[in-house]
């Protein structure tokens, strides 16, 4: 599983710290924002996959649009 998560920069040293000491966990920080729309559209793209798999149920267009 992949996560993706904002923290304030001056929290960031000590959560990092803590996910590093975890054996299992694998952490890549990113820090350009070309970075973090790469890893977004990643995210998006494995979400598709999980949909069209029937793993995850998805919205219509129509109701995503209507909440913008």
């Amino acid at each position: 599983m992949k996560v993706l998560l904002e923290i304030p920069d001056h929290k960031a040293s000590s959560l990092m710290d803590v996910l590093n000491s975890i054996p299992y966990v694998k952490t890549k920080t990113i820090k350009e924002p070309k970075e973090i729309l790469i890893a977004e559209i990643k995210e998006a793209v494995e979400e598709m996959k999980l949909i069209k798999q029937g793993k995850l149920k998805g919205i219509p267009a129509r109701q995503m649009l209507d909440e913008l």
